[in-house]
């Protein structure tokens, strides 16, 4: 297999990348350094895992996904997508998952622990889009596009929602949606596959009391500051004790005893709160900038596999980073999805890098 030998990178690009990573590493730096002292015994932990774990790892992916060939990511999307999907499944075999936070999301294998629904995000993506390249027809055909699209969708995005991860089978349909979209397909199938999704994520809420908690939470986020609307309340504390510029890095208070996943999906709260206003919008322009620059180069490129996987691409990394800091703003219900590139989990940072490297190859090819 020979690499990837085309034009100059989007430096650029790669600058916003190593931005946000390496805000993430400093932020979760301050963010855990009292959890892990606490929990381990070692303030350094949480940082030490997300650099080995995440962090290295991530390069070498990123790394991958800028010199391998485009044209093999496409020829062996297919055998990614099920090896993923076959991880995704084996997460409900007992001895295999890791039941934790009401949840079967992570995968146990000779002592390597992971998410596939993270590596499910990238892989998924993939062949999507390379699927939809081989065949023009599958995004203006309703029996060569528009069905065997829905029930290719409906696999992964139906054990997304068995782990159960709700949240995370919402923004990779939307992700792919886009990728669909910019493979050519017809508006009224994106629009038939929305209100499908719609109706079915309106059934499960109804249904399930959690998932119903959260969105009276949000409608009513004063109701039960000491329960079901705890997490939100002590997220807009933590924001708002920050005001402009913060009460400076590593002196926050709320992340001691008073915020859930400080670490975790609310890392976003503890950036407010140390660095302010200014720390917050950084971090959301820094986010903006990526989703432009991300969707120029998709826009750059000329065959549909690559358009198709870079829309696709940013749209997941984006819509997953304003979700999360609306849900912490009280814009959105509370969600339980990590911020890219800042909230700890080095499944996730791989992934995401992986993602880049992808993006950066793209930018470099004109085919």
């Amino acid at each position: 297999m020979r690499l990837s030998r085309g034009g100059a990178p989007d430096y650029f690009f790669i600058g916003i990348v190593a931005a946000l990573t390496v805000i993430g590493l400093v932020m979760l730096a301050s963010a855990s350094s009292d959890l892990a002292q606490e929990r381990f015994g070692d303030s350094y932990y949480y940082i030490q895992h997300q650099i080995i774990n995440g962090l290295l790892v991530g390069i070498f992916g990123f790394l991958i996904g800028v010199f391998v060939p485009l044209r093999i990511w496409e020829k062996y999307s297919l055998y990614i997508f099920l090896l993923s999907l076959a991880f995704l499944v084996m997460v409900f075999i007992p001895s295999l998952g890791i039941y934790t936070k009401g949840a079967e999301r992570w995968l146990s294998i000779g002592g390597l622990s992971f998410q596939p629904g993270e590596l499910l995000k990238l892989t998924f993506l993939i062949f999507l889009s390379a699927w939809v390249a081989r065949d023009k027809e599958r995004g203006k055909s309703i029996s060569r596009g528009l069905i065997p699209f829905i029930f290719i969708l409906g696999i992964p995005v139906g054990l997304l929602f068995l782990q159960p991860a709700t949240t995370i089978a919402v923004i990779l349909v939307i992700a792919v949606l886009a990728a669909y979209f910019a493979a050519g397909a017809k508006i009224r199938y994106i629009a038939v596959i929305m209100l499908l999704g719609l109706v079915t994520v309106g059934v499960l809420i109804s249904t399930t009391g959690y998932r119903m908690d959260r969105i009276t939470s949000y409608l009513n986020p004063e109701s039960d500051p000491l329960g079901k609307t705890y997490h939100i309340s002590q997220s807009l504390n933590a924001i708002g004790a920050g005001e402009i510029f913060g009460v400076g890095f590593g002196n926050s208070t709320t992340k001691l005893k008073y915020l859930p996943e400080p670490i975790g999906d609310s890392i976003f709260a503890v950036i407010g709160e140390e660095f302010g206003f200014v720390g917050t919008m950084t971090v959301v322009l820094l986010f903006g900038i990526f989703i432009w620059r991300g969707f120029f180069i998709a826009r750059r490129t000329r065959d549909n596999f690559s358009r198709s996987l870079a829309v696709g691409v940013t749209t997941l990394i984006g819509f997953q980073a304003f979700v999360n800091m609306g849900a912490i703003s009280g814009l959105l219900p509370l969600t339980g999805v990590p911020l890219p590139f800042i909230s700890y989990g080095g499944t996730a940072l791989a992934v995401f890098l992986t993602m880049s490297g992808i993006l950066v190859n793209i930018s470099r090819s004109r085919r």
